[in-house]
């Protein structure tokens, strides 16, 4: 069965996630006695997660891992669908724990520039190409260009007269709906974002959220945001998956929680009556 209680097997269910991790662990680098465990998680099109944890919790290891740029240490399944590039038929398993055994490092670097959109907190644009360049970038490595859907994404980013900007010349703010757009501009199936909003004031953080938000909804694309801010995940309608660390001193082991089934529906009045002795 799958996280949602649907079949494990059929390609049915193959086509309709978009990655699968099982049993994984990371050891974080530099430090031997700190472990982030994934019993299970699920990403399917049109998930909207929220990865919430403390500082230092590896939520930031996490998404390095899920956009294929950190190997697991141990890994029982972590595969992603990669479609084939002209859109035209069903998505491929590919095992990403046995490209990391393999070394086969070029090939998971292009299914990451395929796959995946990345917003991290300070932006990282490159600052001596334009906005208009920055948002093509991803366009240009995934060999997707389409210029009429970078104008819609500065249109609907209020980024239309910014476009011959260099990164120096704009606020923070500004920067970091610039790294939106470009997150966005290859269509990728997937978006991961790192604590987006860290480095804004409120009014700023909303305004990104609210356009990451809608734009992601409008693509059907799935989001896996990390932040430390909990609230912030509920105003935005995110299912919360947390981290929770447990242990002290040399050894903290960090456990990926998912969020609790619903309760099961109240039966109507008339059915309780009927059920009485």
């Amino acid at each position: 069965m799958t996280a949602d209680g649907g079949p494990e097997g059929g390609a049915g269910a193959a086509r309709s996630r978009l990655m699968v991790l099982k049993g994984v662990q990371k050891v974080r680098p530099g430090s031997p006695g700190f472990r982030l465990a994934v019993d299970r998680l699920e990403i399917r099109p049109g998930d909207r997660l929220a990865v919430v944890g403390p500082s230092g919790s590896g939520k930031s290891t996490l998404i390095d891992m899920l956009a294929l740029a950190l190997a697991p240490d141990l890994a029982g399944r972590f595969w992603v669908a990669d479609a084939p590039a002209d859109g035209v038929g069903p998505a491929d398993r590919r095992d990403v724990k046995r490209a990391w055994e393999a070394g086969a490092r070029s090939d998971l670097a292009r299914l990451r520039g395929r796959l995946f959109g990345y917003v991290v907190q300070t932006g990282g644009l490159l600052p001596f190409l334009t906005v208009a360049s920055n948002i093509a970038l991803t366009q240009q490595v995934a060999g997707r260009a389409d210029a009429q859907w970078i104008a819609e994404l500065a249109r609907r980013l209020d980024l239309s007269d910014l476009m011959a900007r260099l990164p120096a010349q704009l606020s923070v703010g500004q920067r970091q709906r610039v790294a939106v757009a470009r997150a966005l501009a290859h269509r990728p199936p997937i978006l991961l974002a790192d604590e987006p909003t860290a480095s804004l004031d409120p009014v700023n953080a909303e305004r990104v959220m609210t356009a990451l938000t809608a734009l992601v909804a409008d693509s059907g694309a799935a989001l896996v945001l990390v932040t430390h801010d909990a609230e912030l995940a509920g105003r935005y309608d995110l299912t919360v998956h947390r981290i929770v660390p447990a242990g002290a001193g040399d050894e903290v082991v960090s456990h990926l929680v998912p969020p609790a089934p619903p309760p099961p529906p109240t039966p109507p009045a008339a059915e309780l009556a009927e059920a009485a002795p």
